[in-house]
Order: C-alpha cells, then structure tokens, then sequence
C-alpha cells in the first residue's frame, strides 16, 4: 500500500520535553488543540517527537534483551503469538516505556479526547516477524461489552516504533472511527472507500501516533523487515470489559518498576493507576489451550531438576569419600 497517502509529523515547538511535571505553556496548549482536533476528525493523527534519540535507544536495547527466547520458569521473554513476539508489561524494562506513557503532551490530547477519567490500561511491545501474508485484516479492536453500554466506547492507543519502518506501516482508514463497534471487516466492505482516505504511518524509530481504535486498521503488508513498536492503551477503566477480556485478565492493573517511579505527579500516578483496583482480580489464574503440552513441559522439567538434585547429590558424596581416603 505504499501508493497510499502518508501523515507527515507536525513541526509543533515547544513540547518536546518528557519531563512529567513540565508546566503546560502557550504553545503546548496551541499544539494540544491542532492535534486534538486531526484526532477528533481523521481519528488517528501522527505526534510531533516526544523522546530524544538517546532514550530511544535505551528502550530498543533493553526490549531486544528479551527477544532472545520464550518466557519460561525463571527466564524472563516473549510471548510467542503468530507472526510476533510479544512482550507484555514493558514498563519495567527502561525509564523511556514510562516517560512516553505519561507524557504531558499525550496526556493532555488524552483528556480532551477520552475525557477525565482515562487511564493506561495496557502496556506492550512486539517485533512482527517479516511475512507476505496479508495475516491480519481490517479490523476495530474489540475489548468492551457492547451491550452494556449506550454508546461506542472510546479507547485511543499509543504507538511508538522503536526502529526504522520502511514496510509493514500501520494502516488506518480516516473518519472510520465511531461510526460502529469495533469488528472485523472483510475486504468487500472497504473495497470502495477513496485510496485517499486510506494512510500508512512508516517512519524512523521515535515515530509516535495515537488512534482511536474503534476505527478500522490494521497492519500493512508485506512486511520486508522485523518491525519493532510498543502500543499502549488508554480508556476509562469504568467501562465494562468483554467477556473475552474478562477471560483472559486482560487490562490487569499495571506491573511497574519502582526504580522508574520517582518524581511522578499526582496526575502521572493517576494515569498509570495507582491505588486503583477496579479491575484487580484477587487470585486469578490464567488456564491456557496448550494443556497437554504446558503439562508436558511441566514434568520433564520436574524430571530435568531432579536429575540435577541427585547428580549434585552423588558429586558431594563422592567428594568426602575421596577426601576420607586421602
């Protein structure tokens, strides 16, 4: 889709600093309205840098430090999902996951658009792995019980790519946004919106946008190179969850990182839900559609230590034995 338009990244001065308790000024408040309003109307707008590159980096290397392999027993990794790999609650990883998600530029834009009582509610980060396959479809992401609410809830999500993205943009058909609750859409039915309508988003690493995710996205194709991006989302927390949601304990309060907490205003604690249990579920336990196999793995890692016990066992023995005799 690479004849598609492109949104370029607004010239905004004077909100660059991702210092938490920056004092709003005149120019923050002139580029909050500009990029309030192309969220309002297109319902995803690209935002003007918000980190500096050193930072940057630091995030990209402490999030390619857990691609190594899978997430297991005292091994900390990925989440291994078709096509990518996933890591979830990336706030603990560098001081940067937390300054983006509580930057006071991307709170204020938060507020008007979400309203007060928003939070982030999810904090993750994947690699999509290169493919020509056209895996994922245009879609609006589902994640609230429609029938218990009276209206299409808003959600926004934040994504910053943490390396160059040249092929596999994020895709997003403008003005699509509550007009529906969120589905997945088949082909067909965009097939006659304007090719203007449709913008991709490639960029440098620190390429930052928001959407709304009632509107219809999705991943372009092909993707020629691993793409490396966070997505944070931000709702109100009030908002009843699907029950999918429910299921899976998804949008659980936040795992944080005490050595990246310090300083935080009143209103950074608030976004990332401090003291805030309405979705705290005490004693959860995940079950997963891998059972044989996770029971699998299970005892022959059972298998796997005791084997170690008892060799090392046998190695201490062997040991006295041999140092009475000499």
């Amino acid at each position: 889709m690479r004849d598609n338009p492109t949104l370029s990244v607004p010239t905004m001065p004077g909100v660059l600093s991702n210092d938490v308790g920056a004092a709003p000024d005149r120019a923050h408040d002139s580029a909050v309205d500009r990029v309030f309003e192309e969220l309002k109307q297109n319902g995803v707008v690209v935002l003007p840098p918000l980190l500096g590159e050193a930072q940057i980096g630091e995030m990209r290397r402490a999030f390619e430090a857990r691609l190594g392999g899978v997430r297991w027993n005292d091994l900390e990794g990925y989440e291994r999902e078709p096509l990518k790999h996933v890591l979830e609650d990336v706030l603990t990883l560098e001081q940067g996951f937390v300054d983006i998600a509580v930057h006071p530029f991307v709170a204020s834009v938060l507020q008007r658009y979400l309203g007060s009582g928003f939070a982030l509610t999810e904090a993750k980060a994947w690699k999509s792995l290169p493919t020509r396959r056209d895996f994922q479809g245009w879609h609006g992401d589902y994640w609230y019980d429609e029938n218990r609410v009276d209206e299409i809830a808003k959600e926004v999500k934040l994504v910053m790519y943490l390396g160059d993205v040249q092929s596999g943009a994020f895709t997003y058909i403008k003005g699509s946004h509550q007009k529906q609750h969120p589905r997945i859409v088949q082909n067909w039915e965009v097939a006659g919106i304007p090719r203007a309508q449709i913008v991709e988003i490639p960029g440098r690493a620190g390429t930052a946008f928001l959407f709304d995710t009632s509107g219809l996205h999705k991943q372009g194709t092909p993707i020629l190179e691993p793409r490396y991006a966070l997505f944070y989302d931000y709702h109100d927390p009030s908002v009843p969850l699907s029950k999918e949601a429910l299921d899976y304990y998804r949008y659980h309060p936040l795992l944080l990182n005490a050595a990246f907490l310090g300083n935080l205003t009143d209103e950074a604690q608030r976004i990332l839900g401090f003291g805030n249990k309405i979705r705290y579920r005490p004693a959860f336990q995940r079950t997963t559609n891998h059972k044989l196999l996770y029971k699998t793995f299970n005892l022959a890692f059972a298998i796997s230590v005791s084997i170690s016990d008892l060799h090392e066992r046998a190695v201490d023995r062997l040991k006295r034995i041999l140092k009475l005799k000499g």
